[in-house]
């Protein structure tokens, strides 16, 4: 089992930045890929990034490359977004998942976070 805990949203103007946190419980928290997803206003939950374990893989959605970068430090078992030029459709709630599979942790995940906001103004 995985328990996350995400923490870091907040209200950023246009063009600034924001790092999100999630923190992991659960003794195979470091043998799990992990993700972020997102749902803004009126919309459904959509993923956003997402890291293997173990090597340095990564995925992005497209709408985020370049501007967001996801990492994870094992040893705080804490998963991390960064976000940088920030706009205001990145306005949602962002969501950190995990699931024991890379590819299921992009569309599926077993597990989630509560998840925290995030909005950016114009």
């Amino acid at each position: 089992q995985v328990q996350l805990a995400e923490s870091g949203g907040g209200l950023v103007q246009a063009g600034g930045s924001l790092r999100l946190s999630c923190a992991a419980s659960g003794r195979t928290f470091g043998f799990y890929p992990m993700g972020w997803f997102r749902q803004p206003p009126g919309k459904e939950r959509e993923f956003v990034a997402a890291r293997a374990w173990s090597t340095q893989t990564t995925k992005y959605a497209d709408s985020v490359k370049g501007r967001f970068t996801i990492s994870r430090d094992n040893a705080k078992n804490t998963v991390y977004l960064q976000m940088n030029s920030l706009k205001p459709e990145d306005t949602a709630v962002y969501y950190c998942a995990a699931d024991p599979d890379f590819q299921r942790v992009a569309r599926d995940p077993g597990f989630w976070g509560q998840g925290t906001q995030v909005t950016v103004s114009s």
